[in-house]
């Protein structure tokens, strides 16, 4: 009871006419349903659920939403049902329950087609009610919170989910204070050592400097009192992982950094915003282009401040955030805001932005794209986008994440004008496509008919829309010779598992990869965004994993080997018959055949008991040896179709092939080949690299794994 007394005492503070027997109704239900049931820490469990509804009272939200909390585990872990909670507390709140059980059992952290899927998921649940992924979010912190308790691996894996999901989502939702929280939770996970090191900078400015944060702070207080101006004004430092991001960002060192504390000025109106901006610039010398006026222009998440940086006591950096009580509370709460109470009211708060707008916004989109990877892309950047605004021609706005170029601002009016953009004039000067837009730019972009999307417009756009809308136009430019290629490929890689790309087979991977067509499938194949073995994955997965393990002999024996062991050619080197070769013996996977100027063999100088001689059997061989090329080339219609030709006429099986860096000139790629010996491999590499749009081709040795 004590629990349940001190958690309805937090509510009371903001809702005095809160239903705290309902509250305490459901804190008695949580705790009965958890019992028995401890957490890693080893303390009992419903001190998650208690921990969680606690975060949520910071936030001053409705009752629904703290019962939510109390019971959000409850369906999932013990034996309540929906039904049950329904009856005990209302539809409403089974609803919410339900909602969050649902996100809960989300593989956010898996690969991209399945993390897309979820995401999507996700997504939906928001829409229906927002409230779901504020408990959510506050259910996210504490398990960062408490996250030293669980195993190392664990923990990473949590730690790139928050980094990645939770925290964006916390920040774009207008939470910054909760964003800031779960990056610096998920940075002491995941680099530990540099986190510690600018705590350890931070304890030295401290030795050298003193705390200056109640300097400073008494300083702008001073002068707002003097002016006449009521304002709170508060400072503090910046957290280790924003402090790390601007090192990495601006290439500088911790010394250089010019906004390591930050400080805040909280007025009564308006007007006293901007007096009290005034004032500091005339008291501290203001820092060029540090300034920036989110409250005439705010942020899609409803977010309004002025932000400014001056030069402060000492020469100190720092960096001011001026804004009223009601964009304050925005500021901190988000989305939140829609449901805060004061004083046992609903607070209506004029700068609160409408939730579901920026989800309506998501939504129309997973309603309008079938591509998982370019979804996951748009929804991303979205999230991590800070803002900028342009203007057109007739001074409508169009709102741009930062470092947006012209190719964006034309996508984001239409894609019809995307796609026929042959050059963009910024405030009247003609400018690069390239070129990154700043706060307050007009842009006029210029279109010509027949004009195409440009392959190299990939490295330029930022914005998933634009991205997606230039895809889709050079795949359907290509598709024919990708939809070609792709058959041979998967041809290939299903032979080599000795099955056949039958329509039958190819629909079936098709369907249980959420493509749409068979037709689809094979374009994403040729045109290298999935690979013949993920398609052959789908399909045999067993058949997939013997092949990997590779435990099956090899028609024709190596000579040297005992008559209990088998070989195993390593893939940091894949040599190939014709080759120097020596054995180094494993425990459990037999002979590791290398080169004998494999790097790795340094490894086992030490260990000349392993080390086996060995030697290819004579005779010819059939075209079943693995190895990879690296080939260069020009980004040119047909190069790629051209080389897999050469590679087909020198009597070569191509069993995959990836691209692994997309210029705007050149592409480079890899080639995973099937031939008889090194020989044979010589007469691939030699056509290949007589080819005049072929810039280099190499044989390329891959990264070992450890032995």
């Amino acid at each position: 009871m004590q629990g349940a007394q001190v958690l309805i005492d937090l509510i009371r503070a903001y809702n005095p006419n809160c239903n705290a027997s309902r509250i305490e109704a459901a804190y008695d239900y949580g705790k009965e349903m958890h019992e028995g049931q401890l957490r890693h820490s080893g303390e009992p469990y419903f001190t998650h659920p208690l921990a969680v509804a606690t975060i949520l009272t910071e936030q001053r939200l409705d009752d629904d939403t703290i019962i939510t909390a109390l019971l959000h585990d409850t369906i999932e872990d013990t034996k309540s049902t929906y039904q049950g909670v329904a009856d005990r507390f209302g539809t409403d709140v089974a609803q919410l329950v339900d909602g969050v059980t649902k996100l809960t059992n989300l593989e956010l952290s898996s690969n991209d087609n399945k993390q897309a899927e979820n995401f999507r998921k996700l997504l939906l649940a928001m829409s229906k009610d927002v409230r779901v992924i504020l408990v959510k979010l506050a259910d996210r912190l504490h398990n960062m919170r408490t996250i030293r308790h669980m195993v190392s691996h664990k923990q990473e894996r949590k730690a790139h989910e928050t980094m990645d999901i939770y925290a964006p989502l916390a920040g774009r939702m207008g939470m910054q204070w909760m964003r800031e929280e779960l990056e610096d939770l998920s940075f002491r996970v995941l680099n530990p050592e540099a986190r510690n090191s600018i705590m350890r900078r931070f304890l030295t400015l401290r030795k050298e400097t003193g705390d200056v944060t109640p300097q400073i702070t008494q300083d702008i207080r001073d002068v707002l009192a003097k002016a006449g101006i009521e304002a709170e004004v508060f400072g503090r430092e910046k957290k280790p992982y924003s402090i790390w991001r601007k090192m990495e960002e601006k290439k500088e060192g911790f010394s250089r950094l010019s906004d390591i504390f930050g400080f805040r000025i909280i007025t009564q109106t308006e007007d006293d915003v901007y007096a009290a901006l005034g004032l500091v610039h005339r008291r501290w010398r203001a820092v060029p282009g540090r300034f920036k006026d989110y409250v005439s222009q705010p942020k899609s998440n409803g977010y309004r401040s002025i932000h400014t940086t001056v030069s402060g006591r000492d020469g100190k950096r720092v960096e001011i955030q001026i804004r009223t009580r009601q964009m304050h509370d925005v500021a901190e709460s988000g989305v939140a805001a829609h449901w805060s109470y004061r004083d046992g009211e609903r607070t209506e708060n004029p700068f609160a932005v409408d939730p579901f707008k920026w989800l309506a916004d998501l939504t129309e989109h997973v309603a309008n794209n079938d591509m998982n990877e370019e979804f996951l892309e748009h929804v991303k950047l979205d999230m991590f986008a800070d803002q900028v605004f342009c203007f057109t021609p007739k001074g409508d706005v169009i709102q741009l994440p930062r470092g947006a170029t012209p190719i964006d601002f034309a996508y984001a009016i239409h894609t019809r004008i995307g796609s026929a953009c042959v050059g963009a004039k910024v405030d009247g000067r003609r400018v690069p496509l390239w070129t990154r837009l700043r706060n307050g730019q007009s842009v006029e972009v210029t279109t010509a008919d027949g004009q195409r999307p440009q392959s190299t417009w990939m490295d330029i756009a930022v914005t998933g829309r634009a991205k997606s809308a230039i895809r889709r136009a050079l795949r359907e430019e290509h598709r024919e010779g990708f939809v070609r290629l792709g058959r041979e490929l998967a041809r290939v890689a299903l032979e080599r598992v000795g099955k056949k790309a039958t329509d039958k087979a190819l629909a079936t991977a098709a369907a249980h990869m959420g493509i749409n067509s068979t037709e689809e499938l094979l374009a994403k194949v040729g045109s290298a965004e999935m690979t013949g073995k993920e398609l052959v994955e789908v399909l045999y997965p067993e058949l997939m994993r013997v092949d990997e393990i590779g435990t099956e002999e090899p028609t024709e024996r190596i000579i040297g080997l005992a008559a209990d062991q088998y070989a195993q050619p390593s893939e940091c080197c894949q040599p190939l018959p014709g080759e120097r070769i020596v054995g180094i013996a494993t425990r459990g996977r037999g002979v590791l055949v290398h080169r004998i100027d494999c790097d790795k063999l340094i490894d086992y100088e030490n260990e000349p008991a392993r080390w086996i001689d060995l030697h290819w059997p004579e005779g010819r061989r059939t075209a079943d040896q693995n190895a990879t090329i690296e080939v260069t080339m020009s980004n040119d219609a047909g190069v790629l179709g051209r080389i897999c030709t050469l590679v087909g006429e020198q009597n070569a099986n191509i069993s995959d092939l990836k691209f692994t860096d997309r210029k705007p000139d050149f592409y480079r790629m890899t080639i995973d080949i099937e031939v008889r010996d090194v020989e044979h491999l010589m007469h691939v590499l030699t056509a290949v690299e007589a080819d005049s749009d072929v810039a280099q081709v190499l044989r390329k040795n891959r990264k070992y794994q450890s032995e």
